[in-house]
């Protein structure tokens, strides 16, 4: 089994990373295989709404000049997906949005090719907005007819310089919920 988490940040390396790190620690205790990719220093475009995805359907975005489709292959192959954005103006960031877009649009456009899939969202924050941003990514989840894991909160972690995250018992507590969550969900659907 393999989840596959995508760090929508500007900065690599960043508070969403640790997160997701914090995540990604649970599930390789559990055998899961983990791999992030990180969107920072990367111009991603938004869909154009050109709907070639729905006359090719063969599951990838018209627009190649950019990694989104990379992005979407990694998708179909993974067992699960991590969605993992700072929140920006209380949202997700603009390279985060435009994946979103461009991979559920393609997914849809091609059998609901994400459906069943396990997902999750993680969220940094400096202090307020994380909610819509969280909600932002689960959007893209439901839609996708993927299945959500809970945790013990809400998937965020409070931080604003790099590193900040750690200091937030909370937040890390709820990632490595989140993790053992997210593998025995995997587990039980892949039985």
């Amino acid at each position: 089994m393999k989840v596959i988490a995508f760090n929508g940040s500007a900065r690599k390396q960043g508070n969403t990373a640790i997160l997701i790190n914090h995540v990604f620690s649970e599930l390789e205790k559990a055998g899961i295989e983990t791999e992030l990719v990180e969107l920072a220093g990367r111009k991603i475009q938004g869909c154009t709404a050109c709907y070639k995805c729905f006359e090719t359907k063969d599951r990838k975005c018209a627009v190649k000049n950019d990694i989104v489709n990379d992005c979407i292959e990694k998708m179909v192959e993974a067992d699960g997906i991590i969605l993992g954005s700072p929140t920006y103006f209380a949202d997700i960031t603009s390279e985060m949005k435009a994946l979103i877009e461009r991979a559920g649009f393609t997914a849809m456009a091609n059998g609901s090719m994400f459906k069943r899939k396990v997902g999750a969202a993680v969220i940094a924050v400096r202090r307020g907005g994380a909610i819509h941003a969280f909600d932002s990514i689960n959007h893209f989840f439901h839609i996708n007819q993927m299945i959500v894991p809970g945790s013990s909160y809400w998937n965020m972690g409070l931080g604003r310089e790099i590193g900040d995250v750690n200091k937030d018992d909370e937040g890390i507590r709820n990632m490595k919920n989140l993790g053992d969550n997210m593998a025995w969900l995997l587990k039980k659907i892949k039985g």
